[in-house]
């Protein structure tokens, strides 16, 4: 399913075969928690914006409208008009994020709904069999994100269940993909290493899950309070135990300059809500630098947010037009905003596979490290 095609170091240039379509990698993936991506982004904007794999969240759907309803319109591709790969999270960064509303035990997790309060109870088969009725094309295991920084022994714990967690999703995911009326009886499985900032656990859950024999793996468990260079040595550290024949993938991460140093370290996956989130609020990359589209200098600027940009915004209205829209708080000024970032995140790791494809991706790393985390003065 995943053909290394080239290297530079570390870095990778890679292609996933899957059975909604190839994805060539290194992608970033963009977030549809909802099974849209937040700001009126319909799934044809997303083929314009040259989006490959779509993410949605398991717990978030299970909540509202429901899997078994998702299920029941066809699956999530058909529910949303998505006709690329899905990629959805098992629910464990819920047990993050909810930390005040969950307990966890050995069976799994017991929240209370963040809509409404009601009671639930998701574990590894749970998460499963949401994530089966969802239909997704990769579904990613069960698992607990710790805090950064937490004390050794919880860290241990934890990173101990969630290998225990992490076998009973292969099993529970074989017997589903078994199942006559499953709708993905082909659902790819991803494990998540953890190991909070301590290496020698990040080691020992990698060589443990690489041995599983799994579809994918991802590090998970960073960019939840550590500081960017801990990050981007324990990436360093695990990536020696990754399989070298599976696609990587480094979660809830980040920034393009994040994104660039992923890369080099050997990452092949990345999502983020940031250019979303970001861009409602008028924060946008380019490549000059990032944008402040709010300030007073660009009130009558009739250039485009980028001019070398060919997304739907550039292409069609000034700086002026889509700051005046987000002053006046009118909708169509944030979703032209978040078209302009999810294009800018998917040119980049567009641009970032040819640098590889073509042996120059060292300078390309040199030259837009400088660049994309400034503020643009153009």
């Amino acid at each position: 399913m995943f053909t290394l095609l080239k290297t530079e170091g570390a870095a990778r240039r890679g292609r996933f075969e899957t059975v909604h379509g190839t994805v060539e990698t290194p992608v970033f993936m963009n977030v549809g928690t909802c099974a849209t991506v937040k700001g009126g982004i319909s799934a044809e904007d997303l083929r314009e914006v040259g989006c490959q794999v779509e993410l949605s969240n398991t717990y978030h759907l299970h909540l509202r409208p429901g899997d078994e309803l998702i299920k029941g319109q066809g699956g999530l591709h058909r529910f949303m008009n998505w006709d690329r790969p899905i990629l959805t999270d098992s629910g464990g960064f819920q047990v993050f994020s909810l930390a005040s509303l969950r307990k966890i035990t050995e069976e799994g997790v017991r929240f209370a709904s963040h809509i409404d309060g009601r009671r639930i109870f998701m574990g590894p088969e749970e998460s499963m069999r949401i994530q089966s009725n969802l239909g997704s094309t990769i579904a990613m295991a069960f698992d607990e994100c710790v805090a950064n920084p937490s004390p050794y022994q919880y860290v241990k714990e934890s990173s101990d269940r969630t290998v225990r967690w992490l076998a009973r999703c292969k099993t529970e995911m074989a017997r589903l993909n078994s199942l006559e009326g499953t709708v993905n009886p082909h659902q790819l499985l991803f494990g998540i290493n953890q190991g909070g900032t301590y290496p020698d656990l990040r080691i020992d859950n990698m060589k443990r899950i690489a041995e599983m024999d799994l579809d994918g793996y991802a590090i998970g468990g960073l960019a939840v309070g550590e500081e960017t260079q801990v990050m981007y040595d324990l990436i360093e550290t695990v990536e020696p135990y990754m399989p070298k024949d599976r696609p990587r993938y480094l979660m809830g991460v980040g920034t393009p300059l994040n994104i660039i140093e992923g890369v080099y370290r050997g990452i092949d996956f990345f999502d983020c809500v940031m250019p979303s989130r970001n861009a409602r609020h008028g924060n946008l990359f380019t490549w000059h630098g990032k944008m402040n589209i709010g300030n007073e200098k660009y009130a009558t600027d009739p250039r485009p947010i980028d001019e070398g940009c060919g997304c739907p915004a550039c292409r069609n209205h000034s700086r002026a037009y889509i700051r005046h829209l987000l002053k006046a708080e009118e909708m169509l000024g944030m979703r032209l905003a978040v078209l302009h970032n999810l294009y800018f995140y998917n040119e980049l790791a567009a641009r970032i596979r040819d640098a590889i494809d073509r042996g120059v991706f060292s300078e390309f790393r040199d030259k837009y490290s400088k660049i994309l985390g400034e503020r643009s003065e153009n």
